[in-house]
């Protein structure tokens, strides 16, 4: 798309020469459709640079918001909490030869990725916790009396790119309460998961939804908290028996949730995935490919047309196994092997990391270095065309990497 930005220059400039009339002597209508089909984002901030005109109408917050729901986000890089090796945290950005590395680069001084720069401090560090639509949730677990209080996690959305947060409320007691929510019950070694709910058709860009998922003993506890109201109410609450699902609290805890379809899935045990309908608030399992999946390498991510892709790893750490779902004569759906990937070389050790807007991402090592201190180099496979690409140096912890999709600050909408 780049050229047809530059082919746009070229006429106006050529029909100026030739008419000794202004550049811009075309309706603005037809301006506005040549400019929504600029499809690189770093060129439509360069074509807002050319003339007046050109500015006012990529500046119309009309015109941003149609163009946003044509073309998708960038990734611009990745978010991580401190590593306890390099001592590093906060924003990654992509780097060159990547297309979007301009555009990352002058992230970091436009923007506000430093945590303690502007949320209010704590005693405890704040933490990332997930990233949608150009938001990013925190957390911050509180300490009284020389324990934690995980019952009472801190949590604040933020808008990295305007410093813009909201510190929710904490979750009500009486709501806590209703559900026999208590700390002897929590799974106290990660009793919660926070994300963020991607935002699908909201005319208005700045409602959110936030959930929190509670692991008990002998159930699991759903709360969600709404920007538009902006309280806390019950999502859903289930057992563990009713799930129908042996509760394995070591892999549990191992897998952050993710996101496809408006469903969450997570990993309960090595063959069932339990999986979350935002949308229904409700709670079931599926059953995993009859495969072994190594460790905690495994991710879900969209693969097109209501179907979703599933990458995991083979058990000598060697190739990517990909299946997809089709639809069986029950009107349900069941995991197909689609493809065997090799893993890119000269790397050894490799880890998926994470998945996000039909991209998976993976980090590797030489087996001779495997240590945090920048020898890791992040790739992303896009699902669609199983194209593996390097996206930069990796000095963020992988495991709990979070790709940060988004547009330049200019054209970013206002989330917070």
């Amino acid at each position: 798309m780049a050229s047809l930005f530059h082919s746009l220059l070229r006429f106006l400039k050529a029909k100026a020469r030739r008419s000794k009339l202004p550049v811009l002597d075309l309706s603005e209508d037809l301006l506005w459709e040549i400019l929504l089909r600029i499809g690189s984002p770093a060129d439509l901030i360069r074509a807002s640079a050319a003339c007046v005109t050109f500015r006012r109408l990529i500046a119309d917050p009309c015109f941003l918001r149609r163009y946003r729901s044509i073309h998708p986000p960038l990734l611009l890089g990745f978010l991580g909490n401190r590593s306890t090796c390099s001592g590093t945290s906060g924003f990654q950005p992509v780097e060159a030869p990547h297309p979007n590395a301009p555009v990352a680069r002058a992230l970091p001084r436009a923007s506000h990725f430093r945590l303690d720069s502007y949320l209010p401090a704590r005693r405890n560090r704040w933490d990332y916790c997930d990233a949608c639509d150009g938001r990013v949730l925190v957390n911050c677990i509180r300490e009284l009396h020389g324990e934690f209080n995980f019952l009472h996690v801190e949590l604040a959305v933020c808008d990295p790119l305007s410093c813009r947060w909201l510190l929710l409320p904490p979750i009500p007691d009486d709501l806590v309460a209703s559900v026999q929510v208590q700390e002897r019950n929590i799974v106290r070694f990660w009793p919660f998961w926070t994300f963020l709910v991607p935002c699908r058709g909201e005319d208005d860009e700045t409602l959110f939804r936030v959930i929190a998922v509670t692991d008990c003993v002998t159930k699991l506890v759903v709360f969600v908290f709404s920007s538009d109201s902006g309280s806390w109410s019950l999502g859903t609450s289930r057992n563990w028996v009713d799930l129908n699902v042996p509760h394995d609290i070591s892999t549990m805890r191992r897998h952050k949730p993710q996101c496809a379809h408006g469903f969450f899935f997570w990993r309960v045990n090595p063959t069932k995935l339990l999986k979350l309908d935002t949308a229904m608030m409700e709670l079931s399992t599926d059953n995993l490919p009859p495969v072994h999946h190594y460790d905690l390498h495994l991710v879900i991510v969209e693969a097109g047309e209501d179907r979703l892709a599933l990458f995991s790893q083979n058990s000598d750490d060697t190739l990517l196994n990909y299946y997809t779902t089709v639809q069986n004569k029950n009107k349900g759906y069941e995991w197909q092997m689609m493809n065997v990937i090799p893993k890119p070389v000269p790397y050894d050790d490799f880890a998926i990391c994470a998945g996000a807007q039909g991209y998976i991402f993976l980090v590797g090592f030489p087996k001779s270095r495997y240590t945090f201190n920048g020898d890791g180099v992040c790739f992303s496979l896009e699902v669609k065309t199983l194209k593996i690409e390097r996206v930069s140096k990796m000095k963020l912890e992988y495991y709990y990497l979070l790709p940060f999709i988004g547009y330049p600050p200019a054209m970013s909408p206002r989330v917070i």
